[in-house]
């Protein structure tokens, strides 16, 4: 289960894919940057009904993505040929402001990735970006997680500043009103927010009300800031430094 993962923030830079793209903002971010992994104790063996599965949901994620930007899936589900245990549970999300290539080459980027981070897990989350990638052996689809996943603080902080922090409040609230991916910005603050697409919309509004929440707790008066939960996320920062902030790390 995704409970039990242990989660990687190590910049595996050499398996990525060099990819950039416009946000709508106008700032040049690299989809492929790696955010967190997380991977199961769970282990399954090589030539199995499992890893067949498995193969097939991650053919499906390279093929779909090319098309849509998200998708869920059962592989095995119902085949009355294979034993229990053998089903794949998965979903594959883009960034709600990638155009399809981009949207593909990521989710291709990531399902690359994830065998090498997490190698004959039986279920493993990985968060790159501009996409995520997640499969366990049990269902998950539907089901609220707020677990923290990763958060980003910068070191630059802003102290003594009203202006900056009545422009961030008006964003992050901005951001927790949102459904699916929102953009938003006031004054000299910029941020944007994603619910997974299996979430129903009260469910997200859970899950942004805690990522924001953590945002100011976590990250007191920082410049910029990141908080990844286990189904939404959530980021500020102040104008021009989002690019800086993104590629440090």
């Amino acid at each position: 289960m995704m409970g039990s993962l242990h989660l990687h923030s190590t910049a595996l830079g050499f398996f990525f894919l060099f990819l950039s793209l416009r946000l709508s903002h106008g700032l040049l971010v690299k989809p492929h940057i790696f955010i967190y992994g997380g991977c199961s104790q769970e282990k399954y063996g090589p030539n199995t009904p499992f890893e067949a599965n498995l193969n097939a949901f991650l053919s499906s994620v390279v093929t779909s993505s090319s098309q849509v930007s998200y998708n869920t899936y059962a592989t095995g589900n119902g085949s009355s040929t294979q034993p229990d245990g053998t089903t794949v549970y998965g979903l594959y999300q883009c960034r709600g402001d990638l155009q399809r290539p981009d949207c593909s080459r990521c989710m291709q980027s990531a399902v690359n990735q994830i065998g090498l981070v997490c190698p004959y897990s039986c279920g493993a989350s990985l968060q790159l970006e501009g996409c995520y990638l997640r499969y366990d052996r049990a269902s998950f689809l539907g089901t609220l997680d707020t677990s923290l996943k990763f958060k980003k603080c910068s070191k630059s902080s802003v102290n003594n500043d009203v202006e900056f922090f009545r422009h961030r409040d008006i964003v992050l609230a901005d951001l927790q009103a949102g459904v699916g991916f929102k953009v938003s910005s006031s004054g000299m603050v910029e941020g944007f927010s994603q619910c997974m697409g299996d979430l129903s919309s009260s469910d997200c509004s859970s899950c942004l009300g805690d990522a924001v929440g953590k945002l100011k707790s976590l990250c007191g008066s920082a410049a910029a800031a990141d908080v990844f939960l286990g189904q939404c996320y959530a980021r500020y920062w102040a104008s021009g430094y989002y690019q800086e902030f993104s590629s440090a790390g």
